[in-house]
């Protein structure tokens, strides 16, 4: 078998049956390669779709890869619309001399990735590039999930009073890939926090109160923040003092000028519930692993419009709007 992949990769030939076979079937399993359409059962209940597109440069960093990275993020957009992921479909974008070694690593991760979370590669296709047309390897999903019929989940829900929650520390993902980079000659511990946050959203499920849940992903907690604030109509404060940062990760953004409240992460939550289910939802998130370090982090506001931050120190400033890439492009 070729090392790199070549154009005749994807021609529908031999070599393009080969690339199918041996790195994409025998990493995802259950793939039908000779049918057009995948037939697939779902259970009683709304059906909810997303679909996504991953590219990240260097395609591996410390705590994932492009291949888990496309399965968490398509998962958790389904997660925190209250459904629970059963199926995804891949694209693989592949260009011109990238190896085929590689490739079957993130391809693995990626099938991994999918049965830790529970979810069925249902169906795929591949695409090759002309060198030069391309990063390497892009990945395009689709998610098909499940929800409880009535489940009202949405900024609309949300109500002046109504407590802002995050499940962990911020940042991490955005630093972890820059540094992966060497962009700037540093070196560091910073590990992505690219997971699943089923776990996590299926614990505030129960509690009447929920109003909203959002992964934070590009533009981190300050871009959810605005999202709200715009959507709903209402102002919110956050509290800096409480909101959880890793150590080597303000470390960096110190060093550099970044603001951790704006990078991008991949494995948390912010959610948002009545005042009176926020220690239940913060209860619940902490006897989990990955909401051990979780944190009730400000309030909505009556007053709309903007996003306030009470400082440290004891003054407030307002966060504005993410309008330039506050990290060189990571997905």
């Amino acid at each position: 078998m070729d090392e790199t992949i070549t154009l005749a990769h994807g021609n529908g030939g031999r070599k393009m049956r080969a690339l199918i076979e041996r790195v994409f079937a025998t990493q995802l399993g259950n793939l039908d390669t000779q049918a057009d359409a995948a037939p697939i059962s779902l259970p009683p209940g709304e059906i909810v779709v997303t679909t996504d597109g991953f590219t990240v440069q260097p395609v591996k960093f410390p705590g994932g890869n492009i291949g888990s990275l496309a399965v968490h993020g398509t998962v958790n957009d389904l997660a925190v619309s209250g459904a629970t992921p059963l199926y995804i479909t891949l694209a693989a974008f592949i260009e011109e001399g990238f190896s085929i070694a590689l490739l079957k690593e993130l391809v693995a991760s990626l099938g991994a990735a999918a049965r830790d979370a529970g979810v069925r590669v249902a169906a795929g296709d591949t695409k090759v590039l002309p060198r030069g047309q391309g990063g390497g390897v892009y990945f395009a999903l689709t998610g098909i999930g499940v929800r409880a019929a009535g489940c009202k989940l949405g900024i609309g829900q949300i109500r002046a009073g109504d407590k802002l929650l995050v499940s962990g520390p911020v940042g991490d993902h955005g630093i972890a890939v820059m540094l992966a980079r060497e962009d700037y000659g540093l070196r560091g511990d910073v590990r992505s926090d690219a997971a699943s946050v089923l776990k996590l959203t299926q614990a505030l499920l129960p509690l009447p109160g929920l109003r909203f849940m959002r992964d934070a992903t590009r533009g981190g907690l300050a871009t959810v923040a605005h999202e709200i604030a715009l959507g709903a109509g209402l102002g919110l404060t956050l509290e800096e003092e409480v909101i959880p940062v890793r150590e080597g990760t303000q470390i960096v953004c110190a060093m550099l000028g970044y603001d951790p409240l704006y990078l991008a992460c991949e494995g948390r939550v912010v959610a948002v519930l009545a005042d009176e289910d926020a220690e239940a939802a913060l209860t619940a998130w902490r006897e989990l692993p990955e909401g051990e370090l979780a944190a009730v982090i400000g309030e909505v506001q009556s007053a709309p419009g903007k996003v306030n931050l009470h400082t440290r120190i004891g003054g407030t400033r307002i966060l504005p709007e993410l309008e330039d890439d506050a990290l060189p492009r990571i997905c």
